[in-house]
């Protein structure tokens, strides 16, 4: 059911990008500056492309953007979970060397949890 819940929004998705780009074909000109501005810097570059190209362009931009603004505010959350990860590895090597290193001897706390009920 998901899957084909999945279909249906991506054909309605292409279906509605492809009416915007046919809606808005027409050429726009960008500038890098205004005319004022890079008639004195001497920047005079501009690119024309249809409307939509722009809008989508846009629209990727912004999703690159908040992807790249998202990985930067979780790095935080990334380095706190491999100290973490690493303190775990460090705590276990530990309990097995320590376990290793008293075969005879046990904990009487587990062993009395470890026995069956019946034999208390």
């Amino acid at each position: 059911m998901l899957r084909w819940l999945r279909w249906v929004f991506l054909a309605v998705l292409a279906v509605v990008l492809v009416t915007l780009a046919l809606a808005n074909r027409g050429l726009v000109t960008l500038r890098l500056m205004p005319d004022s501005a890079g008639n004195f810097l001497g920047l005079q570059w501009s690119l024309e492309l249809p409307l939509f190209l722009v809008i989508f362009a846009g629209i990727l931009l912004g999703i690159l953007i908040g992807f790249v603004w998202e990985w930067m505010r979780e790095a935080r959350l990334r380095s706190a979970a491999s100290q973490i990860a690493r303190e775990k590895a460090r705590l276990e090597r530990e309990l097995a060397r320590a376990g290793a290193a008293a075969p005879g001897k046990s904990d009487e706390v587990l062993e009395l949890l470890e026995q069956p009920r019946g034999t208390r």
